[in-house]
């Protein structure tokens, strides 16, 4: 799990935008991406370990590829996360970060981060 707040609010303040909506895509089939707490990193920490645990690496799945683990997590997780944006600023709560989920790497990924004024 990757905090990539900062890169997010970076391309925020870069666009200019004032106020409106952050959507923020990723387009890998074995990544997700989530907003959880990110003052206390135990937590990312406990998120993949319960993952990992509910949804085990090798566990006689049927994908060829050998990555069915990394599919369903993401599914679990989700592709997309959106943020309101006030004052030219995420309108995170106080302990909350977005963070990249890896679920089938290292990979080269990239994320899109979609800005919708409003």
């Amino acid at each position: 799990m990757i905090d990539v707040s900062r890169q997010v609010s970076d391309a925020i303040r870069e666009s200019g935008m004032d106020e409106g909506l952050c959507v923020v895509y990723v387009p890998h089939t074995t990544a997700g991406i989530m907003i959880n707490e990110g003052a206390d990193p135990a937590v990312a920490r406990d998120i993949a370990d319960r993952l990992e645990a509910l949804v085990p690496w090798s566990a006689g799945y049927a994908h060829l590829e050998g990555n069915a683990a990394a599919h369903i997590k993401s599914c679990m997780v989700g592709s997309s996360v959106t943020v309101a944006v006030r004052e030219g600023r995420m309108a995170l709560g106080t302990w909350q970060s977005i963070f990249f989920c890896e679920f089938d790497g290292p990979r080269s990924r990239r994320l899109q981060v979609h800005l919708i004024e409003g």
